[in-house]
């Protein structure tokens, strides 16, 4: 029973909370620029330097992840069944196929799509996810890593960072002038008590400012791995089968050593499930991904959601 994009409609709930979330970060940007002009540090330094770094990451995070993880790229006679899968799905999406399909030698099961657009993507599998799945979920996994290729969900994420990148910059570097006397400068000797007390009170805005953004950051990137499994059901037309696959993931990274998760830990946040995973509220809060159980659930109800409008007489 396959999904059409016409009998579900948009998840509207979803688009708001993104849109709010990136509202909220604008306003996070807004605070620190006020921040700054406070203490007197140059703005366009700062800028060049934050630009510099994502910059930097947008266009080389594909080579950077395949180096970190070891993955390979693998060519359609290596790999036939994978390159058939992403084709066909990459037509159904109505994007070009991704430029690499690559494959991580490690037994645990994941999946992950990077590069800033779909002319310069990359989908990596492990040898782990290919023995545990069948062609139905294997497809259904596919097809969520080809919906963050779609929604360009790389590259958003690595410019929504550059708040975080930057708020972290300065947080280090105020912390170093603190230690070397570099608040205030000569303005102590001429009554500066007031300037220190400013400056003092922007190093603590953007120590809240920095772990603020870094809550929405990874607020957004949850919604956005739930937009991906939307699109991503949508595009291979079975909801069913990424829940398998999700349980089926799940449970076997729960069975894995850590040591051998933490062979991988430097994909993290790209796999479809995170390797390693918070099990407290608070390191859910700051986990890139919504929790598989919830996930599972909003997927069941895309199902029975296209059966109740298709009944079978």
């Amino acid at each position: 029973m396959n999904i059409q994009t016409d009998k579900i409609g948009r998840d509207r709930g979803l688009t708001a909370r993104m849109i709010l979330t990136g509202f909220l970060l604008a306003l996070t940007y807004i605070a620190l620029f006020g921040l700054l002009l406070i203490t007197g540090i140059p703005i366009l330094f700062v800028l060049i330097f934050g630009v510099g770094m994502v910059f930097f990451q947008y266009f080389f995070s594909d080579k950077l992840v395949l180096k970190t993880t070891g993955a390979k790229v693998v060519n359609d006679l290596e790999e036939p069944k994978l390159h058939q899968i992403i084709d066909r799905l990459s037509k159904k999406a109505e994007i070009p196929k991704p430029k690499s399909v690559a494959n991580m030698d490690v037994e645990v099961p994941n999946a992950f799509a990077t590069g800033r657009s779909p002319k310069h993507a990359t989908i990596a599998v492990t040898k782990g996810l290919l023995h545990r799945l069948n062609d139905q979920e294997l497809e259904a996994v596919l097809g969520h890593e080809l919906a963050h290729v779609k929604n360009r969900d790389v590259a958003v994420m690595t410019w929504a960072s550059l708040i975080v990148v930057i708020a972290g910059y300065l947080m280090q570097m105020m912390f170093w002038m603190s230690l070397f006397g570099g608040f205030g400068g000569g303005h102590r000797r001429e009554g500066g008590g007031q300037i220190w007390a400013m400056i003092m009170v922007a190093y603590v805005g953007i120590i809240i400012i920095y772990f603020v953004s870094q809550l929405l950051t990874m607020a957004l990137s949850r919604y956005r791995e739930y937009a991906a499994d939307r699109e991503g059901a949508i595009i291979t037309g079975t909801p069913m089968h990424l829940a398998s696959a999700l349980r089926k993931i799940s449970g076997q990274i729960a069975r894995i050593p850590e040591k051998d998760l933490r062979q991988v830990e430097h994909a993290n946040a790209f796999f479809i499930i995170p390797a390693l995973q918070g099990r407290m509220s608070i390191a859910s809060m700051m986990s890139s991904h919504p929790s598989t159980e919830e996930r599972v659930k909003r997927l069941l109800e895309m199902q029975s959601q296209y059966s109740i409008s298709n009944p079978v007489h």
